[in-house]
C-alpha cells in the first residue's frame, strides 16, 4: 500500500526538530530508523500529516562513558553500533546481546535505540532491557530537558511518557554494581524475530554468593514492557537455590494481562514468561560468577 500524503522536514539540529514538533503538534511524527513507522504508514495505521526526519541531525549518534560512571548513548545510535561497541559490551553486555538479536542485519544497520524505545512496540527487545538496566531517558523540547526513568517511560501499547513536543535524545545506563551479571533471553517469532516473550535480567551477588540485588524486565507478554517486581523480590536475599529460581521465574508474569493473538495464546505467553525468566535469571547468575 501507499502512505497518505504528508509534508517532509529534515532538520539539522534538535532545536529545529523540537520547534517543528511544537508547530505541528499531534499531526507530526518523528522518523528515526523508519522500520516501525513506515510500515504503519503504508498500512494506513498511522497517517501523520508531517514527517520530521532526525537523520540529518549531527550529534545524536554516540556511545560514551557518562559523567559519574555508566554509559550515555545517543538516541540515533543504531542496533549494529550497540552490538559492536566495546564500551557497551563491557559496561552493559546484555544491551549489546539484545541489539544483536533484533531482526536482521539490514534492520540493525538502520534501526535505532531511541526509535525502538519511543515507538514502544509491545514485542520490541530493548524496552525490557532498558527496564532491567534501570535506564534513564533524556528528552529535549522547546522548553527544558526532562529525565524519565525506564519504569515510568512505557505507558501502554505504542504509548510512552513522551509529550507531543518532546524528542528522546539520550539514554543513560547506570554502571552495574560489582559482582553483577546480566542476560536477555527471548522466544522470538521465526519470521520477524520480534519477541513473543523476552526477559532481561540483572542479578548481583554478595561475597557469599547470595543475591543482593535483582532487576528484571519483561517484553512481548503484554501491551507494554514491565518490571517483574515479584520475581525480583523472590530473588533478593536468597541463596539462589534451584527452588528459589523456579519460584521467582514463575512469578515473573504476575500482574501482566497477557496478549492473545495469532502468534501465541495468552496461556502460552504466560508459560513462556516463566520459562524465559528462568533462563535469563540462570544466565545472569552464571555471568555474575
Amino acid at each position: 500500500m501507499v502512505t497518505s500524503a504528508f509534508s517532509y522536514h529534515a532538520p539539522t539540529s534538535v532545536a529545529e526538530a523540537a520547534s517543528l514538533l511544537a508547530e505541528h503538534g499531534d499531526d507530526a511524527k518523528l522518523l528515526a530508523g523508519g522500520h516501525s513507522l513506515i510500515p504503519l504508514m503504508k498500512l494506513r495505521l498511522a497517517e501523520p500529516g508531517v514527517l520530521i526526519d532526525l537523520g540529518k541531525i549531527e550529534g545524536l549518534s554516540y556511545i560514551r562513558e557518562a559523567d559519574g560512571g555508566g554509559l550515555a548513548i545517543g538516541a540515533m545510535t543504531t542496533y549494529a553500533e550497540l552490538q559492536a561497541s566495546e564500551l557497551v559490551r563491557s559496561g552493559a553486555p546484555m544491551l549489546a546481546d539484545a541489539a544483536g538479536q533484533v531482526a536482521d542485519a539490514q534492520v540493525r544497520n538502520m534501526g535505532t535505540i531511541g526509535g525502538s524505545l519511543a515507538h514502544a512496540d509491545p514485542a520490541g527487545d530493548l524496552p525490557a532491557v532498558a527496564i532491567a538496566l534501570n535506564a534513564e531517558l533524556i528528552t529535549s523540547s522547546t522548553g527544558d530537558h526532562r529525565t524519565i526513568s525506564a519504569d515510568d517511560f512505557f505507558v501502554d501499547l505504542l504509548t510512552t511518557a513522551l509529550e507531543p513536543n518532546e524528542i528522546l535524545n539520550e539514554i543513560r545506563i547506570p554502571a552495574l554494581a560489582a559482582n553483577s551479571g546480566s542476560a536477555y533471553a527471548k522466544f522470538g517469532n521465526k519470521a520477524s524475530h520480534y519477541a513473543i516473550v523476552g526477559v532481561a535480567a540483572v542479578v548481583t551477588l554478595d561475597g557469599e554468593g547470595n543475591c543482593s540485588g535483582a532487576s528484571i524486565g519483561v517484553t512481548g507478554a503484554g501491551a507494554k514492557a514491565v518490571r517483574a517486581s515479584d520475581a525480583e523480590a523472590a530473588l533478593v536475599g536468597s541463596s539462589l537455590d534451584d527452588a528459589t529460581i523456579i519460584a521467582a521465574a514463575g512469578s515473573a508474569g504476575n500482574g501482566i494481562e497477557f496478549n492473545d493473538d495469532v502468534h501465541a495464546s495468552a496461556e502460552y505467553r504466560a508459560h513462556l514468561t516463566g520459562v524465559y525468566a528462568g533462563r535469563a535469571i540462570r544466565a545472569a547468575i552464571a555471568n555474575a560468577g
